[in-house]
């Protein structure tokens, strides 16, 4: 490997540092400049010379340099670049308040209203949390693209076997009760593509729906996907194609590769490479803008376990947003399916996603649903009123059944609750059993499989059980 020569001349006094910077710039070793005669004019080598192996990075904006200053006292060093920046607060005609230069890798940020970007830059930007649980990712990029939001009241889709129905307040599904998705109720409907809540109108349901024979139900913008998606960020090789059910799993659910949760609803996959992510992380943004780290851009970052999440504290291989100001970051599970608020029959009120400890909460924090005490600085969702709190993960459990559930622990994982992708229900026959089965949570105590002698968790805690009985 090649020695790199640094060459090094005149001082430079700058507001970054408190010794005077001698600008170096970096040559390969035994570079010669020939003159016109052809003759070397580098013979020999004065002192102002010495070997280095690398420039390092920037002590403002962190990036590689190669051409710079240094302090020769203790070797700070900043690229040419920011050399030239020769005051911490400027003006600056693309901004109403004054700039203040920042040691990272933008440019500037504003002092007055500590943003690093301009809004009319971003007009689509997407800002989180999400402000309830009716509200998605896909949501938004739907009503982003352009083009009529629906089909006609009458829909045949590749997606499902029988037309579906364009319901709404004024549609007649015979004596069959529709009821939306409502916590407080305890009644939930949760659509088949993105298997995010119904809360509103209208939406697809199956022409079969009345008569009980089939519960299929998609959001309005579920139904209007593109049939593939070219050049995938995590996947770039191959298409990826809308896939409402992946044939090679078990009752369909995938390990979806962005978000590392469990999803039994629709796909965009390749079936070459056995590679899936759900519809929602099928169009994450390359960046968005986050209540809990006003001001600033988050980046979409590629998957690193060498920083934790800011909202579970989690060292996952997760794909995340990252400020690249002050390097704040959120995986992107806890980014964009953690809503603002969130509903739930134990409090009467809405609870709100809290980033710190409640204001003037004196007693130990212990959530509602599975009765555990928890720690404050990992995101939790509180009602002021009632000052009563839950875990990110427990809050949208609102069957009577898993929240008796949660009390047994089995949904361990952090932040965001770890079967939020799955809609459990439906019913399967087998050979050897009269009843049919439905896919159901399981928990530990539900012991081993009949027939196999194994436990019932192929999918960690997922389980079929009889509906007539307590076969397993």
């Amino acid at each position: 490997m090649d020695s790199i020569t640094v060459v090094k001349d005149q001082l430079l006094p700058h507001f970054s540092h408190e010794h005077p910077l001698s600008l170096v710039y970096l040559q390969q070793p035994n570079h010669k400049n020939q003159n016109s005669d052809g003759e070397d004019e580098n013979e020999e080598q004065d002192d102002s010379v010495e070997e280095v192996r690398h420039g390092g990075k920037c002590g403002m904006c962190r990036e590689q340099i190669w051409y710079f200053y240094r302090c020769d006292v203790c070797f700070y060093k900043i690229d040419s670049i920011c050399a030239t920046v020769s005051e911490q607060k400027i003006k600056h005609p693309s901004h109403p308040h004054q700039l203040e230069r920042m040691f990272g890798h933008i440019a500037s940020i504003c002092v007055a209203c500590g943003q690093n970007y301009r809004e009319d830059e971003h007009p689509n930007l997407l800002h989180c949390p999400l402000q309830d649980e009716g509200d998605s990712l896909l949501k938004h990029h739907v009503s982003n693209q352009t083009g009529k939001q629906h089909d006609g009241e009458i829909l045949s889709h590749s997606c499902h076997q029988h037309p579906l129905i364009l319901y709404d307040n004024h549609t007649s599904v015979g004596k069959k009760l529709v009821s939306l998705h409502d916590p407080m109720k305890r009644v939930q409907l949760l659509c088949d593509g993105c298997v995010k809540p119904i809360m509103a109108v209208p939406f697809y349901m199956c022409c079969k729906y009345a008569d009980e024979q089939c519960s299929f139900v998609l959001h309005e913008w579920c139904a209007n996907l593109s049939s593939q998606i070219q050049h995938y960020f995590d996947h770039p090789e191959h298409p990826l194609v809308l896939l409402p059910k992946i044939p090679s799993k078990f009752f369909g659910v995938f390990h979806c590769k962005v978000c590392n949760l469990q999803s039994n609803g629709f796909a965009f996959g390749c079936t070459e490479c056995d590679y899936y992510v759900d519809i929602n992380c099928a169009f994450i943004p390359n960046e968005i803008k986050h209540e809990a780290h006003p001001g600033h851009l988050l980046l979409k970052v590629k998957p690193s376990t060498g920083r934790p999440c800011k909202a579970c504290h989690f060292w996952g291989n997760y794909w995340g947003f990252e400020c690249p100001t002050c390097h704040f970051y959120i995986d992107v599970k806890c980014a964009l399916l953690l809503s603002r608020e969130i509903k739930h029959k134990l409090d009467k009120h809405p609870l709100m996603l809290r980033y710190e400890p409640a204001e003037n909460h004196i007693e130990e924090y212990f959530c509602e649903v599975c009765e555990d005490e928890f720690n404050p600085w990992f995101w939790f969702y509180h009602c002021n009123t009632c000052a009563q709190s839950m875990h990110t993960n427990c809050a949208p459990l609102i069957l009577q059944s898993q929240c008796e559930q949660a009390t047994y622990g089995c949904y361990y994982e952090r932040g965001v609750y770890y079967y939020l992708n799955m809609k459990f229900g439906g019913k399967i026959e087998i050979k050897d059993h009269p009843h049919p089965l439905s896919f159901v949570p399981g928990i530990h105590s539900d012991g081993f499989c009949i027939d196999s002698a194994l436990w019932v968790q192929p999918y960690c805690n997922l389980n079929i059980s009889c509906v007539s009985s307590q076969f397993t």
